[in-house]
């Protein structure tokens, strides 16, 4: 994997584990020479990781729609070094659209409804077949244990299939979950499950 995509959130979290947890995403992109990208913001989890990564060295490109430039102040990590590359786009379906597209792998650190729909829409996305790129939880202090829970239920109750189910690597070891998504191939299956004829 070449570069990697970052979803997090534009929020600190609560407790300092997140964002050590971020610091130390960015310090081993950069030291394996693995392209950081992400959603531009200089705040929250998204500037910690990407300030992490710039300070060991790495590279950096942030994609951002327009109308949030001012709010997630793009462009500039918090200790006002220029990211590798800034591109500013017209709409967050874009944004969405324009990481897929450079990304070889998607990570998903802890973050709020923006970060939970980006992680699930890419992952809507490998289900469909639009990519064969792996996508990782980095299950920071339990946190994503509800939504993986809910995954699971999908499954038990009919609205999963267990290949798809799958595609969520998720671990609490950020070195294990990227030896996880180097080893990732996706077991091809349709996501739709065999109807049943209602009496």
């Amino acid at each position: 994997m070449k570069r990697i995509c970052v979803f997090c959130g534009s929020n600190a979290g609560s407790q300092a584990i997140y964002r050590a947890e971020a610091e130390k995403l960015g310090r081993l992109l950069a030291a394996r020479g693995i392209e950081l990208v992400y959603g531009a913001g200089n705040i929250g989890l998204m500037g910690a990781v990407a300030d992490a990564c710039l300070a060991a060295g790495g590279t950096v490109t942030g994609i951002i729609p327009e109308a949030l430039v001012g709010k997630e102040v793009a462009g500039r990590a918090v200790d006002h070094r220029a990211l590798t590359r800034l591109e500013v786009v017209d709409s967050m379906h874009t944004r969405k659209a324009r990481m897929a597209e450079l990304s070889d792998g998607f990570i998903a650190l802890p973050g709020g409804f923006g970060t939970f729909e980006e992680f699930c829409e890419i992952l809507t996305w490998g289900q469909l077949g639009f990519h064969v790129k792996p996508m990782g939880l980095l299950n920071v202090n339990g946190f994503y244990d509800p939504l993986l829970a809910m995954f699971d239920r999908a499954v038990s109750d009919g609205f999963l299939r267990p290949q798809n189910r799958a595609m969520a690597l998720a671990d609490t070891n950020i070195e294990r979950l990227l030896a996880t998504m180097a080893d990732y191939r996706p077991e091809p299956v349709s996501k739709w499950l065999k109807e049943e004829r209602q009496l």
